[in-house]
């Protein structure tokens, strides 16, 4: 491993580190303290003000795939990335989140679910449903993954620490208090993040004003002398931004459905009265827009390795950002960076262990094995509580284990590893989301019908490469399998619910 940092910088991030590790136990520990049952652990016991639980939002909604690996592939293939991650997937994301919030809180609140398994379940009166929901989620282990060789490139190359010491330092630390922790901890250390990463953001976007002292067209030509196709709104060396499906059409269908991801939607869960919604909202969405913007921040990185090697070692992708934190900037302001880094990566990471590790307790376990359970409310409560921090340390082997295969053997980026997961997920979920809200009497097998024809639809477009008649777009990126299955998904859940009615009416 080639060590570009400072041993002023490695002593100071140690120290940052372990002052970071006990503010976060801190608040842990106050709010394991009000956990009674798994519904406290789910979605909190603690009435929250709307501007915390949106800064929280837009702290789980950006992970470090924002602020760690997606810089990375602006810094590969510039303004067609920057168009499709910075500006047409936030956009459709934005107003998706607006729309879809209101009408989930809804429904929501009235069944008083605590993952996105149960709402399908109790919205589609299908406990068969809700279970398939709930093995479905198995797939944002994906997710977890990416955080953590996020987190580990970025905390390796400021410690000075080999990789696989970082990753199992972190997973133990991370997984282990949220067994304990939950939804109250979680808004309390999520608010902090937010915080933290919105002063980072400015600081990446700010670092590259000297490359402007020509104004932009000065910069763009310097991009231009290292590689011609980082100027393009096309990068045919891609495949991920070949044409505008991809860069466009693919990622605002992505955008509208990426917010179907339990630890998004259900965030407003955790508020205690609809008169918080639109405050919630207007919080999150205006912190989110600056969010996704750092991922310019990758154009001068480029700049900074124009071949993208370090002391004659090529960078990998998702080590690119991390390299220019530690090169670009002093100690002090490499902390704070290195911090609010750590910070997006870990706020995600928690919704993802607090909402996955749910479903897997409540809509996994009970439903199969809840007649071995105890039959006292209260035993049975304790039961619950310590099934779920067994699910936890099985979920962090397995997160340490495929971490590890990410870090050493990568197809280009684990970014590609979590949206085959992660989207194929939230493909299955749109239609039934978005029935659920805006249509009345929908009989379960359209929805079912819909969600298996996008598992379907997706993983044969990825695992097949397969192409689409009007693009060079092919399933290999995992946007166009998604944008695919999501509109063979609605096609196929409005086929059968017209069917349906027009059966029911005859």
């Amino acid at each position: 491993m080639t060590n570009i940092a400072s041993p002023s910088l490695v002593t100071s991030g140690w120290a940052l580190v372990i002052a970071y590790m006990g503010v976060i136990l801190f608040f842990v520990i106050r709010g394991a303290l009000k956990i009674q049952n798994m519904s406290d652990y789910a979605v909190g016991n603690i009435a929250f003000s709307p501007i915390a639980v949106g800064l929280a939002l837009a702290a789980s909604m950006t992970s470090a795939a924002t602020f760690i690996i997606n810089p990375g592939f602006i810094a590969l293939y510039g303004i067609s990335a920057v168009i499709s991650y910075a500006f047409v997937l936030p956009a459709a994301a934005m107003i998706s989140l607006v729309v879809l919030t209101k009408g989930f809180r809804a429904h929501g609140n009235t069944v008083k679910a605590l993952s996105m398994a149960q709402w399908m379940g109790t919205r589609y009166q299908s406990k068969g449903y809700a279970l398939f929901f709930a093995f479905l989620s198995l797939l944002l282990i994906t997710f977890i993954v990416l955080i953590a060789v996020g987190l580990t490139k970025v905390l390796s190359k400021t410690l000075n620490v080999s990789e696989l010491s970082v990753l199992i330092g972190l997973v133990v630390f991370i997984f282990g208090y949220m067994m304990f922790g939950g939804a109250n901890s979680m808004v309390y250390t999520n608010t902090i993040q937010a915080i933290l990463m919105l002063i980072v953001a400015f600081i990446l976007l700010g670092s590259g004003y000297e490359h402007f002292s020509n104004g932009v067209h000065g910069f763009l030509n310097k991009l231009r002398a290292i590689d011609p196709k980082l100027v393009g709104t096309i990068n045919d060396s891609s495949f991920l931004f070949r044409d505008y499906f991809e860069i466009i059409f693919a990622q605002i269908v992505v955008g509208v459905a990426i917010v179907c991801q339990p630890h998004i939607i259900t965030k407003s869960l955790l508020l205690k009265t609809d008169r918080d919604v639109n405050r919630y909202l207007t919080t999150g969405v205006i912190t989110e827009i600056i969010f996704f913007m750092v991922v310019i921040a990758g154009l001068f990185a480029r700049i900074t390795f124009p071949d993208l090697m370090v002391e004659g070692t090529a960078l990998k992708m998702d080590g690119i950002i991390s390299a220019y934190v530690v090169k670009e900037f002093p100690v002090f302001v490499g902390l704070l960076v290195v911090l609010g880094l750590i910070s997006a990566g870990i706020s995600t990471l928690e919704g993802l262990i607090q909402s996955l590790s749910t479903t897997i307790t409540t809509d996994i376990i009970k439903p199969l094995f809840g007649k071995y359970l105890p039959a006292n409310d209260n035993k049975k409560d304790r039961t619950m509580v310590v099934l779920n921090r067994i699910v936890i340390i099985v979920l962090a082997v397995v997160a340490i284990l495929l971490s590890w295969d990410q870090l050493v053997n990568p197809k280009l980026s684990v970014a590609i590893f979590a949206q085959n997961g992660v989207y194929s997920y939230f493909a299955a979920a749109f239609v039934p989301i978005l029935f659920g809200m805006f249509r009345k009497d929908v009989p379960k097998q359209a929805v079912i019908g819909a969600s298996i024809t996008a598992v379907i639809v997706h993983f044969s477009m990825y695992y097949g490469k397969l192409g689409i008649p009007f693009s060079v777009a092919t399933g290999e990126n995992p946007g166009v399998a998604a944008c695919v299955a999501i509109i063979m998904s609605l096609i196929m859940g409005d086929i059968i619910y017209r069917w349906s009615k027009r059966g029911s009416h005859a």
